[in-house]
């Protein structure tokens, strides 16, 4: 059966259709940001603050008027209806042979859970979003665009975790972060054999607006090859591109903190850089005492991204929401990206309702007012990372009291002990006897009594251990601990580990 949508589309006049292509919409976004920016209004705001958050989460789009479902082609579009959170409505604009049409509001593409609900609702509410279904093999759900510019996948497992978004202006700056809006799509209709999706996309904001074109495929992973150019009406502090957005409450590292019946609580365990000269970082993810922020310095980087690293269920034990399938987000820049930071920027939580991590990239140039940006690359939605490291890789991180069993109260209330499992080819077939190191770094205080064991004779890992003790630092800054294993010779084995700690007592 061909959904309705798909019909009335087929039957839209020609005559309300208009020429469309990417350099189009790239001189409609430069002459935007030529004007002073106007912030929409919602129009329905008072009816909407009348539904319930419950009476939301009931509504459903009623079976058969997803875009092109019961066609031949790939994919098919289901709609979001607007709600307490997305309340500003998005066009949406189907292109095929060079001409765009734009789809009308149909207010029968959804189901109510009261029927009188959809009688008070206007015929020009207009759709908060859309998320596309794979029609070539099991119908699921695997990319959706909804609120601002967010978008996200649930990845190769199937399970929604972090996000992605357009841009980022001024997070983590101590002010009000702008968020500016993809406002206007145009989906390219595929051909029956297609394997993948074209989506253009407006952008507009308060400081900038922008074009992007995004070419999405799932083979497997889910895959968006992603072009954007940038025209800023305003300057800006922090310019994040490429930003992810996640959650990190608890886990191994500080689940002394957690109140929660659960071992740990997180969509992401860390944050994973490729650098241009070819360094591979782990920056260990934390729950900050307050607000932290982080700056890896590069030239051109190869990649970065926010990745769910431990994938056992038993280390989770939530069936209902299966943290161990979160999907990893990897950013692989294309072209010429020069000088900058990879940004981290984490907040304090205590509940996983609440995205605390964002990541993202901070160029050296200064973001003023009337500068032109293009930033193009492949976004990785994935299990695993695509392209892994050469050198061991942070299995783990663990954190507890300085000293050995028997002299714990012979320590610094703050002493803590780091323990670090690493793993990968290049340390599983060492024999036990292999003597290994580990390269310590601290920004403050001091290194005591470094080590690496083997785990077990059963196992591939190898464990690094040391003690930082010290004083607490000025201004509340964390102490920056940096860690690398080493061979008898002196080579690097491993990636570099990074973590954030703020020295604080351990509970009783």
């Amino acid at each position: 059966m061909i959904s309705p949508l798909s019909s009335a589309l087929a039957a839209a006049n020609p005559t309300a259709s208009h020429a469309f292509s990417y350099d189009r919409l790239v001189r409609q976004a430069q002459r935007l940001a030529a004007r002073p920016y106007v912030p929409p209004r919602p129009r329905y705001d008072e009816l909407l603050n009348k539904l319930s958050y419950q009476a939301f989460t009931k509504i459903r789009t009623r079976p058969g008027h997803e875009l092109w479902q019961g066609t031949k082609l790939p994919f098919a579009v289901e709609f979001f209806h607007l709600d307490d959170n997305t309340r500003l409505p998005v066009e949406i604009n189907i292109v095929k042979h060079g001409r765009a049409h734009r789809l009308a509001y149909d207010p029968r593409t959804f189901i109510y859970p009261d029927s009188s609900l959809a009688g008070h609702l206007p015929h020009d509410l207009g759709y908060g979003g859309f998320r596309l279904h794979d029609q070539r093999s099991d119908g699921h759900e695997w990319l959706a665009f909804k609120g601002a510019s967010y978008f996200r996948s649930p990845g190769t497992e199937d399970q929604y975790g972090l996000s992605a978004r357009g841009i980022a202006v001024d997070t983590g700056m101590g002010g009000d972060e702008s968020f500016p809006r993809f406002t206007r799509f145009w989906l390219y209709k595929p051909a029956p054999g297609d394997d993948a999706i074209t989506i253009c996309a407006l952008l507009e904001g308060d400081h900038l607006t922008g074009a992007y074109r995004m070419r999405c495929r799932r083979p497997g992973d889910v895959i968006m090859d992603i072009e954007s150019r940038l025209f800023q009406r305003k300057s800006i502090e922090r310019l994040g591109v490429a930003p992810l957005t996640s959650m990190f409450w608890f886990s191994e590292t500080n689940a002394r903190r957690g109140d929660d019946w659960r071992p740990e609580v997180h969509d992401s365990d860390g944050l994973a850089i490729a650098t241009g000269a070819g360094e591979r970082i782990w920056r260990a993810l934390d729950n900050p005492p307050r607000p932290d922020y982080s700056a890896f310095s590069d030239h051109n980087p190869r990649g970065f991204g926010l990745l769910q690293r431990d994938r056992v269920f038993d280390h989770y034990q939530d069936s209902a929401v299966s943290f161990e399938r979160r999907p990893s987000a990897w950013i692989e820049p294309h072209g010429d990206w020069g000088k900058g930071s990879v940004g981290l920027f984490e907040l304090s939580t205590n509940d996983e309702i609440y995205d605390n991590i964002n990541a993202f990239w901070v160029p050296e140039k200064p973001a003023i007012a009337g500068t032109d940006w293009r930033f193009d690359y492949r976004l990785y939605w994935t299990d695993h990372p695509p392209f892994p490291p050469a050198m061991a890789r942070v299995a783990a991180t663990r954190t507890g009291r300085a000293g050995k069993p028997g002299n714990y109260k012979q320590q610094k209330p703050i002493a803590r002990k780091f323990v670090i499992d690493f793993e990968g080819a290049v340390i599983a077939g060492l024999k036990p006897e292999t003597k290994l190191s580990l390269d310590v770094s601290t920004s403050s205080g001091n290194i005591v009594n470094p080590y690496v064991i083997p785990v077990g004779t059963a196992t591939h890992r190898w464990r690094a251990f040391f003690d930082w003790t010290g004083d607490l630092p000025a201004k509340q800054a964390p102490v920056v601990l940096q860690a690398v294993l080493r061979d008898a010779d002196h080579r690097t084995l491993s990636e570099t580990w990074v973590y954030s700690y703020y020295p604080r007592a351990l509970p009783a």
